[in-house]
C-alpha cells in the first residue's frame, strides 16, 4: 500500500520533472528577440549585424520546419527600409502580410508612408 506521503513525493516528482522541460513554442524566436533589443539600442549593434541576426533566424526555422514569429519580417523589412534597401524592405513587408494577415492595415501603412521610396 501507498503512504500518502509517497503519493506527495511522486506528485512533487512528476511536477518538478514537467517544470524541468524547455517549453514548446509554436515560432522559432531564436535571435528575433534579441535583434528587436538591439534595433532600439542603436548604437550597440549595427544595421547590417541585426539583417544578418533575422536572416539567420528566419534560416533555422526553415530547417526546424517552425513558423516565424509574428513581427520578424516586419522588423527585417524597417532595417532594409533604414538602409536604403527599398526593394528587400517590401519584399518583407509583403511577406509579413500575407504570413499574418492581421498586420495587414500596418504593414499597407508603411508601404503607403515610404510609397515614394520603397519600390
Amino acid at each position: 500500500m501507498f503512504s500518502y506521503k509517497k503519493v506527495a513525493l511522486l506528485l512533487a516528482a512528476s511536477v518538478l520533472a514537467g517544470c524541468a522541460s524547455e517549453p514548446k513554442t509554436i515560432y522559432s524566436w531564436d535571435k528575433y528577440q534579441p535583434a528587436l533589443y538591439d534595433y532600439y539600442q542603436q548604437d550597440k549593434v549595427s544595421k547590417e549585424q541585426q539583417i544578418l541576426s533575422l536572416n539567420e533566424s528566419i534560416e533555422k526555422a526553415k530547417a526546424a520546419n517552425k513558423p516565424v514569429p509574428p513581427g520578424l519580417y516586419a522588423q527585417l523589412g524597417l532595417l532594409y527600409a533604414n538602409t536604403g534597401r527599398d526593394s528587400e524592405a517590401r519584399q518583407q513587408f509583403e511577406t509579413e502580410k500575407a504570413k499574418f494577415p492581421e498586420s495587414a492595415p500596418f504593414m499597407d501603412f508603411l508601404l503607403s508612408k515610404n510609397k515614394g521610396n520603397i519600390k
